[in-house]
Parts: structure tokens; C-alpha cells; sequence
């Protein structure tokens, strides 16, 4: 009994760890356009700072397996979450690209770290449990995407500075974190990880790797530019920029927590067929119909079709033949992340040349090349 009340708090305190991760990283979506207002950005200098968040989470995974094993996940998601607490404010008061782009390295190194450490004391939790409940982990970060980009612009629409804002979303943040991670399970509770084994990646390997750049790049690009689409091209107010990215994340939610079984009704081919085709669509229906609702429908529908896509291609990565499970998993979601570095930049870069809703229309398309892709793969 004592057992199962103990694994009973971690799991609690694990919910809430990915809750911790889902606003501390949706609240920088609404203050992008206060960052590129402030700093005189045009899209395509945002679009290269913004760069840093990508680069600083990408450079820290690898790492961070060294320290779980070392220190435990408890302490690594303890440290983290205090790390993007005490940079968020920080991101609304750079007085230069060259300030903003090391704030975002530093934030985005915190949200590297606590995703590795957040999984895998999921995965811990996972096995003592002794039934499959990973879908609610991440659909409680998905329940966090919500609060993080609706939460900011509703303090800013009640009166408070953005920068008051963010720091009361901070704060929030600290409290979670300090009150739940000493219910954690301990390093001793922990198995090694394998996170030294990476390899070129090649053959099914590279092709689940590139379908995964794709559908990070469809989900960073509405991180990063889907307020500054909301502001400048459908004429919304600043402090309800952040309810495009709010939008995807309640739709993301709800189909992750129901994922599991949506999977075992239609299997994984048809999640994945069906999945990036309404997301594509989402995107396309965003950029192509001018109208504010047709956006926010848009992209509720990326996050409806996106949302169980990825975890397909994990658990694909993973049974691939003849290649170790840890060499596939790290090599496809260090190419997945890396999505997430170039994708803003490569927005950016596009929506200059052309326009943003051209950018955001290339990653719709892109979306149905990995249908007809896995498709033809499966």
C-alpha cells in the first residue's frame, strides 16, 4: 500500500513537472511580438535569433543523459525548471538581438535539460506503475501550452506589464517546481541511460529522422511566429497573440491523452497518413482564407492531426531491425529537435523574401510529403 502511494505522488509530481515545461515554454510564444517590437527585428533577423532556443536545447540533450546518470532526473528537472523560471522574464528585457539570442540559448537549454530529465522519470514512473500512461504525461505538457500562451496575454489584458506578466508566470512556475520535485522518484530508483551511443544516422533510420525534422519544424514555427502571424496578418491584438499557439495546444492535448487508444483502433500507418494530412490542411487553411477564425481553426487542426504523429515515429525508431534501440531513438530525436533549431530561422529567411504566410504555407506542404512518404515506406 505504501508502495503504491508512493508511485501514486510521482506520478502526480511528474503531471506536474510536464505542466512546469509547457507554460514555462508556450510563454514565450506571445512575446515574440513584444521582443521583435521592442528590439526593431525584421523577419528574417528574428528568425536567425531565434535560432538560440533551438541551438541551446539541442546542444544540452546530449549532455543531460551524462548528468541523469550522475545526479538523477529529480535533481537535473529541479535545476531546469528553476533555470527557464528565472530567464523568462529576462527575454522581454534584452536591450539587443545580441542579449535576446544568449537569453534564448540559456532559456532553451533549460527546456533541453528538463525534457530529458521530465521523460525519463516518466519512463521510471511508467514501468512502476505497471501500465502505459506516457500519452497523459504529454498531454499534461500539451495542458501547459495552454496555460503558458493564454496565461501571459490574459495578465497583460488585465493591466500588467508584459514584463510583470512574465515574471508572475515565473513565479508560478517556482512554486510548482519547489513544492512537487522532492516527491520525484530518487536517483537510486533509476536505471542507467544509454546516452553515449550516437551514430551518422542512415536508411530507416535518416528517413524516420527527416519525417521528424518536419513535424518539429510544423510545431516550432507555431511556437515561434504564430502570434507575430496572428498580430501583423490578422490584425489581433497584442495581448491576444498567444491564443493561436493556445489553440493548437488544447487540440494537441486532447488528442494525446486519447491517443493510445486512437492508435490501437486504426494503427500507426493510418495516424500518421491521416494525422499530417489535416495538419497540412490546418496550415494551409490558416494562411490561405483571411480571416482571424479561419487561423485559429488552422491550427487547431495541425494539433489535432500532428499530435500523435511523433510518438508513431518513436515507437517505429525503436523496432527498426538490426539497429539497438538507443542508437535509433537518440539519432531520430536529435534530428527531430534540430527541426526546432533551423525551423525558425528558415521561416524567417522565407517570410522575408515572400511573405510569412507563404513560410507557414511551405511547412503545410511539407506535411503532406511525409504522408505520401511514410505511406509509401509502410
Amino acid at each position: 500500500m505504501e508502495e503504491k502511494l508512493k508511485i501514486s505522488t510521482a506520478r502526480r509530481a511528474t503531471l506536474l513537472i510536464f505542466l512546469v515545461c509547457g507554460i514555462g515554454l508556450s510563454s514565450w510564444a506571445p512575446m515574440v511580438p513584444f521582443a521583435k517590437i521592442r528590439l526593431g527585428l525584421n523577419d528574417a533577423d528574428l528568425g536567425i535569433v531565434l535560432l538560440s532556443l533551438g541551438a541551446g536545447a539541442i546542444l544540452t540533450m546530449p549532455v543531460t543523459g551524462f548528468l541523469i546518470n550522475r545526479y538523477g532526473s529529480r535533481t537535473i528537472a529541479l535545476i531546469s525548471a528553476l533555470v527557464i523560471a528565472s530567464l523568462l522574464p529576462l527575454l522581454l528585457l534584452a536591450n539587443s538581438p545580441y542579449q535576446l539570442a544568449a537569453a534564448l540559448f540559456i532559456f532553451g537549454a533549460g527546456i533541453g535539460s528538463i525534457d530529458v530529465a521530465m521523460n525519463a522519470q516518466a519512463v521510471v514512473v511508467q514501468e512502476r506503475h505497471g501500465s502505459h500512461i506516457m500519452s497523459s504525461f504529454h498531454g499534461m505538457f500539451s495542458v501547459g501550452g495552454l496555460i503558458g500562451s493564454i496565461g501571459l496575454g490574459f495578465l497583460i489584458k488585465a493591466g500588467l506589464s508584459p514584463t510583470v506578466a512574465a515574471v508572475s508566470i515565473s513565479a508560478l512556475l517556482v512554486v510548482i517546481t519547489v513544492t512537487q520535485s522532492k516527491y520525484l522518484l530518487p536517483h537510486s530508483e533509476e536505471a542507467k541511460m544509454d546516452s553515449t551511443n550516437f551514430v551518422l544516422p542512415k536508411g530507416p533510420v535518416l528517413l524516420l529522422g527527416i519525417m521528424c525534422f518536419i513535424l518539429f519544424l510544423a510545431e516550432g514555427s507555431l511556437l515561434d511566429w504564430s502570434a507575430v502571424f496572428l498580430q501583423f496578418s490578422r490584425d489581433f491584438d497584442p495581448s491576444l497573440s498567444g491564443v493561436g499557439y493556445a489553440a493548437f495546444s488544447v487540440a494537441m492535448a486532447v488528442m494525446r491523452l486519447t491517443g493510445d487508444g486512437l492508435i490501437h483502433r486504426l494503427g500507426s500507418a493510418k495516424v500518421v497518413l491521416y494525422g499530417t494530412l489535416l495538419a497540412g490542411s490546418g496550415f494551409l487553411i490558416a494562411v490561405l482564407i483571411p480571416s482571424a477564425i479561419a487561423a485559429l481553426f488552422g491550427f487547431v487542426l495541425v494539433g489535432l492531426g500532428a499530435a500523435n504523429v511523433v510518438p508513431v515515429f518513436f515507437t517505429a525508431a525503436g523496432r527498426i531491425p538490426n539497429v539497438p534501440p538507443s542508437i535509433a531513438l537518440s539519432a531520430v530525436t536529435i534530428l527531430g529537435y534540430s527541426g526546432q533549431l533551423a525551423g525558425p530561422a528558415l521561416i524567417g529567411i522565407i517570410a522575408e523574401v515572400t511573405s510569412l504566410s507563404v513560410a507557414l504555407g511551405l511547412v503545410g506542404v511539407l506535411l503532406f510529403v511525409v504522408a505520401f512518404t511514410y505511406r509509401q515506406r509502410d
